[in-house]
């Protein structure tokens, strides 16, 4: 009688452990799908932008393919972070610690180009006769290459907080959770500098593109400018300020996660950071390739053109 209870015992527990691992395959499989798909579509879009020379020479074109780049990357980051976290997997702190840096530089890139972008528009439509002298591919150039260097410098900040930690004492290199930003962001220090960094770059950012929106706003009064030009850099400029406000959602994903965490068991904060992680990361990062792909007039038939796989027998060469 006591082996038909434990052998009754023991195949319930087989069958509620099948259940639990097929109920969070088809979780994984159902959020990880979205990010695959927009990760193809921004891949589609960047080969768009590097296919033709007036995409290669305009400034703006320029700063949209810097942007989906570093969207891209931190997707694809994301998803690896996610997929080791889905699969239980632990690896050690310097494995991590590389590749959420990585996700921290490509995450921080986003919103500062944003705000380039952001002041190109404000120029076109403000100075629209000065904006060619004003807003070159040498300058553009530079700016990115500033946009880089100050993330860079965010990451080494990082790592220089991170080298007083005393690791001598952990007694082995092997993590003992999961992956994540979280996990690697040690001492209090570290989180002070990262709350104070986070809130600079996106006040700083915030009123930057808040500032561009009202000059434009006031530029579409003036009898002198080109109504639809400012119309349309209005509506940009509200996008952007929408697309800054997702980025601040996902910066905030940490310290929302880890006051649920108190509250909440272990199950239900997984699931509710795999919902996060589709509408805070994925969604966002897929923004750019849809907002210029569907709006923008030179890039939308050559976007859908390579998204059809090319079915059209013939294409126009522009450029």
């Amino acid at each position: 009688m006591l082996n038909a209870n434990l052998s009754q015992t023991l195949n319930v527990s087989t069958e509620q452990t099948y259940a639990g691992l097929l109920g969070r395959i088809l979780f994984t499989t159902l959020t990880g799908m979205p990010c695959c798909l927009f990760l193809l579509i921004n891949g589609i879009m960047l080969f768009t932008l590097r296919s033709k020379a007036v995409f290669r020479e305009t400034s703006r074109y320029i700063l949209l393919y810097n942007l989906l780049f570093a969207d891209t990357f931190m997707l694809a980051l994301s998803q690896l972070l996610y997929i080791m976290a889905a699969c239980r997997l632990i690896t050690t702190y310097p494995v991590c610690g590389v590749i959420t840096l990585l996700t921290i530089l490509t995450n921080e890139i986003s919103p500062l180009t944003l705000v380039v972008m952001c002041l190109e528009r404000y120029v076109a439509v403000c100075y629209p006769l000065r904006h060619a002298t004003i807003i070159t591919v040498r300058n553009t150039a530079g700016a990115i290459v500033v946009v880089w260097a100050f993330s860079s410098l965010n990451v080494l900040i990082r790592v220089l907080l991170l080298l007083d930690f005393p690791f001598e004492d952990l007694g082995s290199l092997q993590m003992t959770e999961i992956c994540s930003l979280i996990a690697v962001s040690i001492g209090p220090m570290s989180d002070l500098y990262d709350k104070a960094y986070t809130g600079f770059v996106f006040v700083s950012a915030g009123v930057t593109v808040t500032c561009s929106y009202i000059g434009v706003m006031v530029a579409a009064t003036s009898a002198s400018t080109d109504k639809a030009s400012a119309r349309k850099g209005r509506n940009t400029l509200l996008l952007h300020l929408v697309q800054l406000g997702l980025s601040l959602l996902s910066a905030m994903h940490g310290p929302i996660i880890v006051s649920l965490s108190t509250t909440l068991p272990t199950s239900q904060i997984i699931r509710i950071r795999s919902i996060f992680y589709v509408f805070i990361y994925v969604l966002p990062r897929c923004l750019s390739s849809l907002i210029y792909g569907l709006r923008d007039q030179t890039i939308r038939p050559i976007l859908m053109y390579y998204l059809c796989c090319r079915l059209k027998l013939s294409y126009p060469n522009k450029g």
